[in-house]
């Protein structure tokens, strides 16, 4: 049984890791909250590995958490009598 277990633990593991965006330049996964930057050619660097590209980025983005976009807004109407 302990094969069974450490199978399905690498491949969720993986399954995990292949969902996740990462650094072209040091392969480091963003942290929430950390900006990401976005250049012509595709490729996305890390804050850290920004110095290292020359060129000026196309796009930056302020990295989410995976809760992000699941906020419930509610309509709050006042129903007293007049």
């Amino acid at each position: 049984m302990p094969e069974l277990e450490l199978a399905l633990l690498k491949r969720s593991v993986g399954a995990i890791a292949a969902g996740c965006e990462r650094c072209d330049h040091c392969h480091r996964t963003p942290l929430v909250g950390e900006r990401v930057y976005v250049y012509e050619s595709g490729r996305m660097r890390c804050e850290l590995c920004r110095a290292l590209q020359r060129d000026t980025p196309s796009a930056s983005r302020v990295v989410h958490g995976p809760e992000f976009g699941y906020a419930v807004r509610i309509r709050i109407t006042d129903q007293r009598a007049a």
